[in-house]
C-alpha cells in the first residue's frame, strides 16, 4: 500500500502555511489490538516533521480501547521536546476541579509549558455513568472552568459557584506561568459558541462534525467573539478531522468507513465529517476546513498511524 504523494499531488499553497497541524497519537482503537508502542513512536516521529500538537480524547467508557489522556500525554511529554499536547476534550461536570486543576498543571509544568486543555459539557450518560447529578450541566460546567483557573491562578482561591463552590483551597502544583493552560472548549450548538467566544481560550469541533456544520460554527462564533469584544483574527479555531490517506481511494474509504461504523455506529458520516483518498485530494478538502475558518486542524489517522502521519507531513508541505 501507498499512502504517500509527491509535489504534484499538493495545491500550490501548502497548508502548513495556512493553519497549525496537529496529529492524534494513536490512542484510541476500535478495529484492531492496541499498539502501546506507536504511542512513543509517533509522538517522535511527529515532532521531528515539524507538527505543532499532539492529540488525544477522553473516552473512559468506550467501546473501543483508549487511554487515558493525562496517562497518554504524559508518555508523549517523555519522549519529546518541543512539541505541544492536547486533548480535546476532558469532560469537566464528571471531575473534581481540583483534580483536573492539579494533574493537568503538572503535566504543564513536566513537559515545560507545552499543555492545552480542552473541555466540554459531556452528555448526560456521562454524568449518569460517574454518578453526577444530570441536573443543570451548564451551571456545573462554568462553575468547574471558573475554579480551575482560580486555582491555577492563586496560592489560596476562593469560588463562590451554584454547583461548585471553594474555600481558601491551594493545588500541590501551580503552572509556572501563574495563568495555566489555554482553556479550549467544544461544542456547536449556538449556546454552546457563545460560551466559547465568552470563556474559552480556543475551540475545537468534534471529529463528528461534518465540514458544511463547521462553517457554519465558525460563522456564529466569530459574530459572538465580536459581540463579547474580542478579536475572532487572534482567536484559535480547529477542527478534529478523521482521515485515511491512500493512493486507492476505495480502500481509502473502507477504512474511514469502517472507523465510523464500529465508533459511531454510523458508516454513512465517514464522508460527511471525515475525509478519505488520494494524498492530492485529501489536501484539497484540509484546504476547504481552512477557507471555512479553520487556523489549527487535528489531524486524525483512523489506523496505520506511523504511515499515515509521514504521508499528511508530506500532503500538506510540513516537509
Amino acid at each position: 500500500m501507498s499512502a504517500t504523494g509527491g509535489a504534484a499531488d499538493r495545491p500550490p499553497q501548502r497548508l502548513a502555511a495556512r493553519a497549525r497541524l496537529g496529529v492524534s497519537l494513536p490512542h484510541r482503537w476500535a478495529r484492531r489490538p492496541a499498539d502501546l508502542s506507536s504511542v512513543g513512536e509517533v509522538a517522535r516521529q511527529a515532532e521531528a516533521l515539524g507538527f505543532a500538537d499532539l492529540w488525544v480524547t477522553e473516552n473512559t467508557t468506550d467501546h473501543a480501547t483508549c487511554l487515558d489522556p493525562v496517562v497518554a500525554l504524559t508518555h508523549a511529554a517523555a519522549v519529546t521536546s518541543r512539541i505541544g499536547l492536547g486533548v480535546s476534550v476532558v469532560v469537566l461536570p464528571v471531575h473534581h476541579p481540583l483534580h483536573v486543576a492539579h494533574q493537568w498543571a503538572c503535566l504543564d509544568a513536566l513537559s515545560g509549558g507545552r499543555v492545552v486543555l480542552g473541555v466540554g459539557l459531556g452528555r448526560e450518560a456521562h454524568l449518569r455513568d460517574f454518578g453526577v447529578p444530570t441536573e443543570r450541566p451548564v451551571r456545573r460546567f462554568l462553575d468547574g472552568v471558573q475554579a480551575v483557573r482560580a486555582l491555577w491562578r492563586e496560592d489560596r482561591a476562593t469560588v463562590a459557584g451554584e454547583l461548585v463552590a471553594l474555600e481558601a483551597v491551594g493545588i500541590g502544583l501551580r503552572p509556572s506561568s501563574g495563568v495555566g493552560p489555554p482553556l479550549w472548549f467544544g461544542g456547536m450548538v449556538p449556546a454552546s459558541l457563545r460560551r466559547a467566544a465568552r470563556y474559552a481560550d480556543g475551540w475545537m469541533a468534534s471529529g463528528h462534525s461534518g465540514h458544511a456544520e463547521f462553517a457554519e460554527s465558525v460563522s456564529v462564533l466569530g459574530q459572538e467573539l465580536s459581540d463579547a469584544g474580542r478579536d475572532p483574527s487572534t482567536y484559535p479555531i480547529s477542527k478534529r478531522v478523521f482521515l485515511a490517506v491512500d493512493d486507492d481511494p476505495a480502500r481509502a474509504e473502507a477504512r474511514l468507513r469502517g472507523w465510523f461504523a464500529e465508533v459511531y455506529r454510523d458508516a454513512d458520516r465517514a464522508l460527511v465529517s471525515g475525509v478519505a483518498g488520494r494524498p492530492g485530494d485529501v489536501a484539497e478538502r484540509l484546504h476547504e476546513l481552512a477557507d471555512a475558518g479553520a487556523t489549527h486542524l487535528a489531524l486524525n489517522p483512523v489506523d496505520d498511524h506511523a504511515e499515515q502521519v509521514d504521508a499528511l507531513a508530506e500532503l500538506t508541505g510540513l516537509r
